[in-house]
């Protein structure tokens, strides 16, 4: 992320922030984003309307966990830490309480299994659900951590999703295709029986997912 500068990632924030609200994934104030930077990341605020947010908004934590001096960063801002922390290649984390993932959440399952390829968007051949733990609370940050290994989101029970990339815009993707395959997930769930992609398929996708993906400098063009 070292090609933008402070000002820049901020306004990527806001804008990813109000994407969510037009993609009726959010709701209030409830989610929260982040980007790397520095030593640290830039995050949203505790508790403040995207539509009134400016990048001076935006705060900056440090790898330590220290805030700027009179700003308070979301009181997520510790798994968000922490995923960043814990993988090197991802320098987005994006969390809200989209409808269909806080849906699953509420269900007593420990993963979403592999209804559809697109599973693999999350990194295997599940989406994992992260135990439950207070909002804003180290043991919450654990709990994600647990599930999170070898993956890219995660659903966190009784709560909402929590996804991460290498950029904001593949971090985006992920969040909203885990979202998709939540309300598919519903869906089938109510119907009936439904079948599940066996591992060795899930392989073969996951080696082609290698090339595969949201491709960003081209995603506006024919």
């Amino acid at each position: 992320m070292s090609s933008f500068d402070r000002k820049d990632l901020s306004k990527k924030i806001i804008d990813a922030c109000l994407s969510m609200r037009r993609d009726g994934v959010n709701q209030g104030t409830a989610g929260n984003i982040s980007i790397r930077f520095k030593n640290g990341m830039l995050i949203t605020p505790s508790g403040m309307p995207y539509e009134i947010m400016t990048p001076d908004d935006i705060v900056f934590v440090d790898e330590n966990g220290k805030a700027e001096e009179d700003k308070i960063p979301s009181s997520e801002w510790r798994f968000h830490l922490s995923i960043l922390k814990d993988n090197p290649n991802f320098n987005a984390v994006i969390h809200n309480h989209a409808v269909y993932s806080s849906t699953v959440s509420i269900l007593n399952i420990d993963h979403i299994p592999a209804i559809h390829y697109m599973v693999g968007v999350a990194g295997g051949n599940k989406i994992p659900c992260a135990k439950y733990a207070t909002y804003g609370t180290q043991e919450l940050c654990d709990n994600i951590s647990e599930a999170m290994k070898g993956y890219k989101a995660c659903i966190l029970k009784n709560h909402g999703l929590v996804a991460s990339d290498e950029t904001l815009e593949k971090a985006y993707h992920v969040m909203m295709e885990v979202e998709n395959l939540a309300r598919l997930y519903i869906g089938v769930r109510g119907i009936g029986d439904f079948s599940i992609l066996p591992d060795s398929e899930m392989e073969v996708v996951l080696e082609k997912f290698k090339n595969y993906g949201l491709n960003v400098k081209h995603k506006n063009k024919k």
